[in-house]
């Protein structure tokens, strides 16, 4: 009897930590003073609180244990409000949202000036950055964790850099070997 409740304990635990992983999020201010240490690439999460898909790649793609051990692992990754009421530094810029109303807090408000700096024009957008905090793209839209995992590896071994055309792009992906689980 203690043998089995053992195994079952030691098979919860292992189910448990993999459930567990999460991405360790910071803010913008946090990602680029890590980079000056250890530099890595950041991947900014641009969201609102209203938004559906921002929700879905939340809970169905940020929360898969593969998408989290990675970019854990290889980026800093931040979450923006794309409408809250934080100021920003960043590229020796303020940015803030000038027109940000409190009464609106929990549904549409005005888009922060950081959100139109960086041409986010949907939520969800992800952002992300080189080492130096230069603006490689943003991926707009929900993504399922299969989908997401070529953009962190295609940003991540710089493969974005040779790619020159849409139909190059089709190609890596036609060749792109999925690890990450759904």
């Amino acid at each position: 009897m203690k043998k089995i409740v053992f195994i079952v304990t030691i098979a919860l635990l292992t189910s448990v930590s993999g459930i567990a992983q999460e991405i360790k999020w910071v803010t913008l201010d946090e990602a680029l003073a890590l980079q000056k240490k250890n530099p890595k690439k950041i991947m900014m999460d641009v969201y609102t609180v209203w938004c559906g898909p921002c929700k879905m790649l939340d809970k169905n793609t940020f929360q898969n244990p593969d998408v989290a051990e990675y970019v854990n692992k290889n980026y800093y990754a931040v979450k923006f409000n794309g409408e809250g009421n934080d100021v920003v530094k960043y590229k020796d810029k303020s940015f803030s949202n000038p027109n940000y109303d409190p009464a609106k807090a929990n549904r549409r408000n005005s888009a922060h000036q950081l959100a139109r700096y960086l041409q986010v024009s949907a939520y969800p957008t992800v952002v992300f950055f080189d080492e130096k905090a230069d603006v490689i793209a943003p991926i707009r839209g929900y993504r399922k964790p299969t989908e997401f995992e070529i953009y962190l590896k295609l940003f991540k071994n710089d493969d974005h850099k040779v790619i020159k055309t849409q139909e190059e792009f089709s190609k890596y992906c036609k060749a792109f070997k999925h690890e990450f689980k759904s």
